[in-house]
């Protein structure tokens, strides 16, 4: 009796087990018998019942789902490439649905990678580049060297990056409604010049820089050219008052020394002969050398130290 009854119950507990399954908070549920759907999803959390082995579930995540797509190289209205790389998320609001059209989210991901991408590339197609990489028409930061006027010249936009993400966003929206998801935002992750666009572009900024740069020096220059000649003006200034203090200096000098031999010549008969003939002497040595003649009368006074006692 035993014998029958334990792999009874172990069967009954199997099926019992079978027949159950639980709902999560972030699940949806739909239930298919021999492949095809029954009933409504189930939504609610907590513990639900099937008929064991005949029908299966298949789960759903009801939370905001990541759409990562790859990078394209597009063309813009002016004839531009770019590289365009977005992102998206979305939601699965009909499982039902989801399940009959797109059957899981492997499904649902190459299904949104034609959406996106096609409407992405469609929207690109249409607007200008300088549309696409800028969101408005702020006044323009202007860096050091960079001249106010470059503001002006700034080309006007009537559309911007976000109002192209929109357009993107509600044509993809409108190709998803019979899906059985949602699509709740498309951003772009990164928009960047092909690399013949981006070698022109480094070129001329390269340029650019290069014009301000050769503004600086130049400016450097002339300011340097200012200081030197400021520096001159101010080194012949000096010079030229060191030169006349010098000379007042010597004409004090002079001046005292003057008073002092007048003084001396005005003391004494004897005292002023010993300073003729000290004057005199002085004459010879700064006015003869060894190659000058001196032609002269015996009767000049220059001569008369000369002569002997005698007066010969």
């Amino acid at each position: 009796m035993k014998r029958i009854i334990i792999p009874l119950a172990l069967v009954a507990l199997l099926v019992i087990l079978n027949s159950m399954y639980v709902v999560k908070e972030t699940d949806q549920v739909i239930i298919t018998q021999f492949g095809e759907p029954v009933g409504n999803p189930v939504s609610t959390p907590g513990l639900s019942f099937k008929i064991p082995f005949i029908q299966t579930v298949h789960r759903f995540d009801k939370r905001f789902l990541e759409w990562d797509g790859d990078p394209n190289e597009l063309p813009t209205r002016d004839k531009r490439f770019i590289w365009v790389n977005n992102y998206a998320r979305w939601r699965i609001t009909d499982p039902l649905l989801f399940f009959q059209r797109l059957h899981n989210e492997r499904g649902a991901q190459t299904r949104l990678d034609d959406i996106i991408d096609g409407e992405t590339r469609n929207a690109i197609a249409k607007y200008d580049l300088v549309e696409v990489v800028r969101l408005s028409n702020r006044t323009a930061v202007v860096s050091e060297g960079d001249s106010l006027d470059q503001q002006t010249k700034m080309q006007r936009i009537e559309w911007g990056r976000n109002k192209i993400r929109e357009e993107i966003l509600t044509n993809s929206q409108t190709r998803t409604s019979d899906l059985g998801i949602e699509i709740l935002d498309v951003e772009f992750k990164r928009i960047n010049y092909v690399a013949d666009v981006q070698r022109k572009v480094y070129e001329r900024m390269i340029a650019e820089r290069q014009r301000i740069a050769d503004r600086f020096r130049s400016e450097g220059e002339g300011q340097a050219m200012r200081i030197r000649g400021e520096k001159e003006r101010e080194l012949l200034r000096i010079r030229s008052e060191a030169y006349k203090t010098a000379q007042e200096i010597k004409g004090t000098a002079d001046a005292q020394a003057t008073r002092i031999y007048a003084q001396a010549y005005d003391r004494s008969p004897s005292t002023r002969s010993f300073y003729e003939f000290l004057k005199t002497m002085e004459s010879y040595k700064s006015g003869l050398d060894e190659n000058s003649s001196l032609i002269m009368s015996t009767d000049a006074d220059f001569y008369r130290y000369l002569k002997g006692n005698d007066g010969k």
